[in-house]
């Protein structure tokens, strides 16, 4: 990655399970918190109500976690995050959850952007070039 965007966090209590170690569903939780917490951090939303009564927004078509160890209650980790893909219409953030020096898991989502109007089913359309501007300095270098 380029830029990264970190969120701190710690496991919470209703992340757990009867064992005390984060549910693998909280993973998914947290990378949607640290996507929103990027985007806000540079003056975006996942919902941005526009003039004329419709909303831009982001509906996931794409989510997936790996996982490589295990975190448990009132742990500290940071979830980074940045963009693997920025496309004409979608955008595909990786997540990387680490705890002190050890990565934990890695994650995925893919976001399409979509033209939401009452009474319609979503649209997908470009990515406004505020967004594209924006998200730029946080694609992954090309592995080629």
């Amino acid at each position: 990655m380029n830029r990264v965007h970190v969120l701190p966090c710690q496991v919470r209590f209703s992340d757990t399970d009867a064992a005390g170690i984060m549910h693998f569903s909280s993973f998914l939780t947290y990378m949607e918190d640290a996507e929103h917490s990027l985007l806000r951090s540079l003056g975006l939303s996942v919902v941005l109500p526009q003039d004329g009564g419709w909303t831009l927004s982001w509906p996931r078509v794409s989510v997936n976690c790996e996982f490589q160890g295990a975190l448990r209650f009132e742990e500290q980790f940071d979830v980074r995050v940045g963009l693997k893909r920025l496309g004409g219409k979608s955008v595909t953030y990786h997540f990387e959850f680490v705890a002190g020096h050890r990565t934990v898991a890695n994650g995925e989502i893919t976001a399409v952007c979509c033209r939401i109007e009452s009474g319609h089913a979503p649209r997908s359309m470009a990515i406004p070039d505020s967004f594209r501007t924006a998200l730029s300095p946080y694609v992954e270098e090309d592995r080629g």
